[in-house]
């Protein structure tokens, strides 16, 4: 028997028309890529939502179309946020960090057609734009900030001009596709992640469930982490669900800017990487006090080490980690502490915090043997995390191979992670399974990197491994069996590998072996190179070592 109830989709363009009847008094606050600061309402966004969605029909854009943006944390980039997918398209963000072939890839596999940029990267989009596929592009700015350019480009202000500022939003079904983030994963090329309204909204609901309480009424909060960054881990969606103020800071993302930002805005909670936090603690420590209100930070994309951990909390600012994947939406666990956990000792309660917390609602979590046998809940044994969700992706957008690789017979997406889970559903990191480096909140594929180093005529065999870096958690050492007697050096290679990858990539040191170690099956032993090279110093560190 059915219930007796209402059924409406889930659809985003309801979260602007409550954020503006509900919270009028709530800001976005943007630091501009033109130097100014913006600031304007709840209402005044949706307003003007509601005016570039106009706009994008104008243009052509219609449901399924997939509209890309390359840009900063601003109010227009999350105007655009909410115009494309309220009218049934697709908000396809690209990070700029990636390479420029990454970028070229991507843009054909999303099959953009119109694609949204801050000022900052017009410059690089002119050089990609004859690799990239036919498209218009729209600059974030206004006619007296429009640049000169060989793009076809349009004006964002003069767009959204004399455009309608209420429209009734249409209907559709909740499952439609709204946005798009890819992620570059383990091998080969980027995978597009592509979610729907209904996922959307369920992650802002489950959000708004395990953070609130942390934040507090109408927080104002800032979201250092990119919008490019699935979908700013949600932010965009969670903010106008429970009246947040946004304070956006732009391109200025050193530990200045942001503790003048929190300053002067009050923020309340930051949301980013362990690479941010280390820039802000250390300019707290130079100025001798943390933003008068700033209590609390939420740390996802890598751990934090836990003396940076400690030194927030001492200053009364709650570390709360998270954990999540492009392909989880991404928050699949989180690490606030119960009321009992909160009255033990200082010391209990950061080794707690060192773990990535429990489960959101919505999220089940497996772990299995290499048998794919499945692992006790106690703590102890170790597998790799499966898990599964509203808010899980189920493949990946037109890559059956990916998917294949990825879902389990049962239907369970593999992260490829190792972890243990608690009795009480702490989830614990252990390891990776995949070759993957996680550097500054980046990932960084070593099988590419590898792929790439061994094409170089002077190279037999190679492997790429991680050490950990106490600014960007992890960096990639090359390590290479030459074929001859020449060892090319590191800067070679890293020209050599700068054709096809970011600078981020590349390897920061090289270091020559006579014979690789391998395993009984044959392969590359990471392990064992791990423990040759734990205490190798890589070059930007020497000199604190001889310190």
């Amino acid at each position: 028997m059915d219930g007796l109830m209402m059924h409406r989709p889930l659809l985003q363009s309801g979260l602007l028309d409550f954020a503006a009847e509900s919270f009028p008094e709530a800001r976005i606050v943007s630091r501009r890529v033109e130097g100014d600061l913006h600031r304007q309402s709840w209402v005044q966004t949706r307003a003007r939502a509601v005016q570039l969605s106009f706009a994008l029909e104008g243009l052509g854009v219609a449901p399924g179309d997939r509209v890309a943006t390359l840009a900063w944390n601003g109010h227009r980039h999350l105007e655009i946020y909410h115009a494309v997918p309220s009218i049934g398209a697709v908000c396809h963000t690209i990070n700029p960090r990636l390479s420029a072939d990454q970028m070229v890839f991507i843009a054909h596999h999303a099959g953009d057609r119109l694609l949204f940029t801050d000022l900052s990267f017009v410059p690089l989009l002119e050089k990609l734009q004859d690799r990239l596929p036919p498209m218009r592009y729209v600059v974030m700015t206004d006619a007296a900030h429009m640049p000169q350019t060989t793009l076809d480009a349009l004006c964002y202000e003069n767009l959204l001009a004399g455009q309608p500022t209420d429209r009734v939003w249409p209907d559709f079904p909740e499952t439609t596709a709204s946005g798009l983030c890819y992620t570059s994963g383990t091998t080969g090329d980027p995978k597009g992640v592509l979610y729907s309204h209904r996922s959307n909204m369920l992650h802002a609901l489950a959000t708004a469930a395990v953070l609130g309480p942390d934040l507090g009424p109408q927080p104002r909060i800032l979201p250092v982490v990119p919008l490019f960054h699935v979908n700013a881990w949600g932010l965009p969606f969670t903010a106008p669900l429970i009246g947040a103020s946004l304070i956006m800071p732009g391109p200025a993302l050193d530990g200045a800017s942001l503790w003048d930002l929190c300053q002067a805005e009050g923020v309340e909670s930051a949301w980013g990487v362990p690479t941010i936090w280390q820039g802000l603690f250390a300019e707290i420590q130079s100025r001798g006090a943390k933003p008068a209100n700033l209590r609390h930070i939420v740390v996802g994309g890598s751990a934090m080490p836990r003396s940076l951990t400690e030194g927030f909390e001492r200053l009364g600012i709650d570390v709360n980690h998270a954990w999540g994947m492009t392909e989880t939406s991404p928050l699949g666990s989180q690490g606030s502490l119960t009321p009992a956990q909160r009255d033990l000792p200082f010391d209990r309660r950061m080794a707690l915090k060192q773990a990535q917390g429990r489960r959101v609602f919505g999220v089940e979590m497996k772990i299995v043997d290499d048998a794919g046998t499945r692992q006790p809940h106690d703590g102890q044994a170790m597998g790799e995390l499966f898990v599964r969700g509203n808010t899980v992706a189920a493949g990946y957008h037109d890559n059956a191979g990916a998917t294949a690789r990825a879902i389990d017979a049962d239907g369970w997406f593999g992260t490829g992670d190792i972890a243990s889970i608690s009795a009480d559903g702490i989830l614990t990191l252990r390891d990776r399974a995949k070759d993957l480096i996680k550097s500054g909140g980046e990932w960084i594929s070593s099988i590419d990197v590898e792929n790439l180093a061994v094409a170089h005529p002077d190279v037999a065999q190679c492997a790429v491994i991680a050490l950990p870096h106490p600014k960007w958690d992890e960096r990639p050492l090359l390590v290479i069996k030459p074929k001859g007697a020449a060892r090319p050096g590191l800067e070679e290679m890293r020209s050599h590998l700068g054709a096809h990858l970011a600078s981020w990539q590349l390897p920061d040191d090289v270091v020559y072996v006579d014979e690789m170690p391998l395993t009984a099956t044959g392969k590359i032993s990471k392990l064992t190179l791990r423990e040759q090279f734990r205490d190798h110093v890589l070059p930007d560190l020497r000199g604190q070592a001889a310190d």
